[in-house]
C-alpha cells in the first residue's frame, strides 16, 4: 500500500537522521579514562608549625569503599530499583528506553536511565547537562556506552554507590550511614539499605528527615522491588515494612580545625600556585608546612570566644529589652569589669526604618516578590512571622570578630582567627573584611611627621582648629574629651588619640606622604584616598594589612611580607617548594630604626598612660608592650594593635552590617572591646611561657645615642674614606 511504504520510508529517513545526529554527538561527550580518578585521590593535608594536623584538602565529603566492602542488600536494593537488567544491558537498557518513551508520550512521564546513565550524568554534569532534551539524552546514552566499554561492571557499581549524593554534603554510601544512621556503611541492616537506596530517586522529595512519611513509603517501595526480583523473602519484606525508620542522623560535616579561616586563605593560595604546575590540592596528596603556632592558635580561639561572648551578653541587653530592666547576671558581670553601661530603649522599636530595610533585603523578601507578593504584602507577612523576625534580629546583632598575630622577625603568621565560629560564619575578618581602622591609622601620621623631623615635644593648640578642604569647605575634627592644657605635644597627640591634634599634624606632613608610609610599612593592598579625614583612619583596610604594618614597626623598620606557609612536599617527602625567605636575603627597610623607635616609645605611653591602659590595669600585663587603641564613627568598629618585641596582635570587633553599631561608649570602644581580645591572648601567651615577659624594645635614649654614632660613622666615612669600596 502506498501510504505504508511512505511511511516506511519516513521511519527510514527518521532513523538514518537520528543515527547522523547521534554520531555528530560522540566528540561532544566527555572523555571517560579519568571515571577511576576520585578513587585513587590523596587530599593534601596542612601541618602547624609543629608539625600537627590543621586541615585536610578534599574535593568531597567522601570516604571510598570497595565494593567488596559495600554490603550486599545495598547493590542488591539498588539493581532491584534502579536497573534490574544492570548486569545483562551494554549500558543502556534499550527496551526499558523504548517503554520509557511511549509512557512520556502519553502524558506518563517515566525515567529509562540504568545505572550506567545516571553515573555518566553524576560524573560529568557540565558536558551531558540537566535539561529535558533529547540532545542531552542522547549525550548520557553515548557516554553511558563509552563508560561500558572502558570499565568492568563492578568498577561501575563502586564508582556510583561511591561518588553519588545523599543530600546534606554526604557523597557515598558511606557518608549516608554515617549521616542517616550513625554507624558505618558495612553495618546497615537490609531496611536501611533500602531507605538510602530510596533516597536516590530524589534527595529532597523523599529526605527522611524533613519527610518521614514518603521516605517510609519509599523504602518499602524498595523492598517490595527486591521482592519482584527475588532478592527478598515475602514474609520478611512483609516484616521489614512494618518497621519505623529509626534514624539516627547527624551531618558529617568536615572538621573545620583550630584554624579554618586560615586554611581557608592558605587553600585559595596554594590553588593558584599548584594549578599552573600541574598539581591538585586535592588529589595529590600535598604535604603543606604552615607558620601557624597550634598553642597561641588555641589561645587566640579562647580569647575570642570568652570575650565575644561577653561582649554579646550586653549587646543582647541594650537591643532585646526596654529600658529601665535590669542586666543580666553575665552582662552585669562584664559590665562591672569594664564600666558601667546604662540600658538603651529596644533597639528595633526606635530603628523601624533600619529594620524593614534588612527585610527586604533578605532573600524570604526576594522568594515572596517571586511568588507574586506586592511589596507592601511581602513585608507585611515578614514582620508578622515572628520565627523569621527572630532569626533577622540576631543575624543582624551577631558581634563579630577577627583576631591575627605575627612574628616581627620572620613575618610569620602565629594566629588567625577569622571569626566567632567559622560554621555561623565563614566570612574572614581578617583577610577579607575591609572596615574603616579609625585611630589605628594613627601612628602612620604621627610616624610620618617623626620621618619629616618633627620633634615629639612640638606643641599644638588643642582647641580644634579649622582646616580648609580642597572643595573649599572648612573641617573641624572634634575630640571625645576637652584637653587639659591650651596645647599638647605631637607625643601627647597620639597618646591620647587627639583628633584635632592628629588633623594638624596631618597638615603640615600632607595627606601624600602618610599615604606612602602607611604603604610603604604594609598596608599594599587597599586603597587608600590621600584626603585630611586619613588622619583619622577613613579609608577601609583589612585587619591583616594593620598588623603587617605594626609589625614594621616592632621590626624596627623593617617590613616583612605576612607569611603563611613555608613549604610544600610531595606524598613521598620530595620537598616541591620552599617559600621561607633565605637567611642571606635581607629584608625591605622602610622606616629608619630611630625613628620606629621613637614611634614604639610614643606607642608604650598608649598602653602606660594613654586609652590603652586597660591593658595593664585590667589584664595584669607588666611586659614591655606599645600599641594603639582605634574605634570609628558611631562605635561601628572596634580596634586594638599591640607590638609585643616577639609578637604583634591585632583584633578588630563590630558587627558585619555597618549599619548596625555598638552604640555605648563604655564598650563600643575600641579600648574597651578589642583590647580585652588582645589582652586576654597576651596574658594568656605570657602565663605560659609563649613569650618571653623579659624581652626588651629599644629605648629612645639609645636608639638617639646609636643614631649619633651613626652620624658619627658616617661624617667620618666622608672625611677620611674609611670603609668605602
Amino acid at each position: 500500500m502506498p501510504w505504508l511504504r511512505r511511511a516506511g520510508v519516513a521511519i527510514l529517513v527518521g532513523v538514518l537522521l537520528l543515527a547522523g545526529y547521534t554520531l555528530a554527538l560522540v566528540p561532544l561527550t566527555p572523555d571517560v579514562q579519568g571515571m577511576l580518578k576520585a578513587r585513587d585521590e590523596k587530599p593534601s593535608v596542612l601541618l602547624a608549625a609543629d608539625g600537627s594536623v590543621l586541615a585536610t584538602f578534599r574535593r568531597t565529603n567522601r570516604e571510598w569503599l570497595p565494593l567488596e566492602a559495600i554490603p550486599q542488600p545495598v547493590v542488591d536494593a539498588l539493581i532491584a530499583t534502579e536497573d534490574h537488567r544492570f548486569w545483562q544491558h551494554p549500558g543502556v537498557d534499550w527496551q526499558r528506553s523504548v517503554s520509557s518513551v511511549l509512557h512520556t508520550l502519553s502524558g506518563n512521564r517515566q525515567g529509562g536511565s540504568t545505572i550506567t546513565q545516571q553515573l555518566a550524568r553524576n560524573l560529568f554534569p557540565k558536558d551531558i547537562g540537566r535539561s529535558l532534551s533529547a540532545t542531552r539524552k542522547l549525550k548520557e546514552m553515548i557516554t553511558a556506552l563509552k563508560l561500558e566499554r572502558a570499565y568492568s561492571k563492578r568498577e561501575i557499581l563502586e564508582t556510583y554507590l561511591n561518588t553519588v549524593s545523599f543530600h546534606y554534603d554526604a557523597w557515598g554510601i558511606e557518608m549516608a550511614a554515617r549521616t542517616y544512621f550513625g554507624k558505618p556503611a558495612r553495618a546497615l541492616s537490609l531496611a536501611e539499605a533500602a531507605t538510602l537506596v530510596g533516597l536516590l530517586k530524589g534527595t529532597s522529595v523523599y529526605n527522611p528527615v524533613q519527610k518521614p512519611e514518603r521516605a517510609l513509603e519509599r523504602r518499602n517501595v524498595v523492598l517490595a522491588q527486591m521482592v519482584k526480583h527475588g532478592k527478598l523473602d515475602a514474609a520478611l519484606c512483609e516484616k521489614l515494612s512494618r518497621r519505623p525508620l529509626r534514624l539516627d542522623f547527624k551531618r558529617q560535616d568536615p572538621d573545620a580545625g583550630p584554624a579554618p579561616h586560615f586554611a581557608d586563605a592558605v587553600r585559595r593560595w596554594l590553588s593558584e600556585w599548584a594549578e599552573p604546575l600541574g598539581y591538585d590540592l586535592h588529589a595529590d596528596g600535598l604535604v603543606v608546612q604552615s607558620t601557624l603556632d597550634a598553642n597561641l592558635q588555641r589561645l587566640a580561639s579562647q580569647a575570642v570566644t570568652r570575650q565575644l561572648d561577653a561582649l554579646q551578653a550586653v549587646a543582647d541587653v541594650e537591643w532585646g529589652r526596654e529600658s529601665g530592666k535590669l542586666l543580666s547576671t553575665r552582662a552585669g558581670s562584664y559590665a562591672q569589669a569594664r564600666g558601667k553601661v546604662e540600658p538603651f530603649a529596644h533597639f528595633w522599636a526606635t530603628h523601624a526604618e533600619l529594620l524593614d530595610t534588612f527585610v527586604r533585603e533578605s532573600q524570604e523578601y526576594a522568594r515572596a516578590l517571586e511568588a507574586g507578593r506586592t511589596p507592601d504584602e511581602a513585608l507585611a507577612e515578614l514582620r508578622a512571622d515572628d520565627g523569621f523576625m527572630n532569626a533577622l534580629r540576631q543575624r543582624k546583632t551577631r558581634l563579630e570578630a577577627g583576631f591575627v598575630a605575627i612574628d616581627p622577625a620572620t613575618g610569620a603568621v602565629r594566629a588567625w582567627v577569622g571569626s566567632r565560629s567559622f560554621v555561623a560564619d565563614s566570612y574572614d575578618h581578617v583577610q577579607q573584611a575591609r572596615r574603616q581602622p579609625g585611630s589605628t591609622f594613627k601612628p602612620f601620621v604621627y610616624g610620618a611627621a617623626l620621618e619629616a623631623g618633627m620633634d615629639p615635644q612640638q606643641q599644638f593648640p588643642s582647641r580644634a582648629q579649622p582646616i580648609r578642604l580642597p572643595d573649599g569647605k572648612w573641617w573641624r575634627p572634634k575630640d571625645m574629651s576637652r584637653a587639659e592644657r591650651e596645647t599638647t605635644s605631637l607625643e601627647d597627640g597620639l597618646v591620647f588619640s587627639r583628633n584635632s591634634t592628629t588633623a594638624q599634624v596631618m597638615q603640615q606632613v600632607g595627606p601624600k606622604a602618610v599615604v606612602q608610609f602607611a604603604q610603604r610599612l604594609g598596608v599594599r593592598d587597599s586603597e587608600l584616598d590621600a584626603v585630611p579625614s586619613l588622619a583619622l583612619g577613613t579609608s577601609s583596610v583589612s585587619l591583616l594589612e594593620m598588623a603587617s604594618a605594626y609589625a614594621s614597626i616592632a621590626a624596627l623598620g623593617e617590613y616583612r611580607a605576612p607569611q603563611l606557609i613555608t613549604q610544600v612536599s610531595d606524598a613521598q617527602g620530595r620537598v616541591l617548594a620552599r617559600f621561607a625567605p633565605p637567611p642571606q636575603q635581607p629584608p625591605e627597610r622602610v622606616l629608619e630604626s630611630d625613628v620606629a623607635v621613637q614611634l614604639i616609645d610614643m606607642l608604650r605611653g598608649v598602653v602606660d598612660r594613654g586609652t590603652g591602659q586597660g591593658l595593664r590595669t585590667v589584664h595584669g600585663i607588666t611586659a614591655d608592650v606599645a600599641g594603639k587603641t582605634g574605634t570609628t564613627q558611631n562605635n561601628t568598629d572596634g580596634w586594638f594593635l599591640l607590638m609585643h618585641p616577639q609578637l604583634v596582635s591585632g583584633a578588630w570587633v563590630g558587627f558585619n552590617d555597618p549599619r548596625v553599631t555598638m552604640r555605648s561608649d563604655h564598650w563600643g570602644q575600641g579600648a574597651h572591646n578589642a583590647l580585652h581580645v588582645v589582652g586576654d591572648f597576651t596574658s594568656q601567651a605570657l602565663a605560659r611561657g609563649r613569650l618571653d615577659a623579659s624581652a626588651q624594645f629599644p629605648s629612645r635614649m639609645g636608639a638617639q645615642f646609636e643614631g649619633v654614632l651613626r652620624n658619627a660613622g658616617e661624617t667620618l666615612r666622608r672625611w677620611f674614606g674609611f670603609g668605602s669600596p
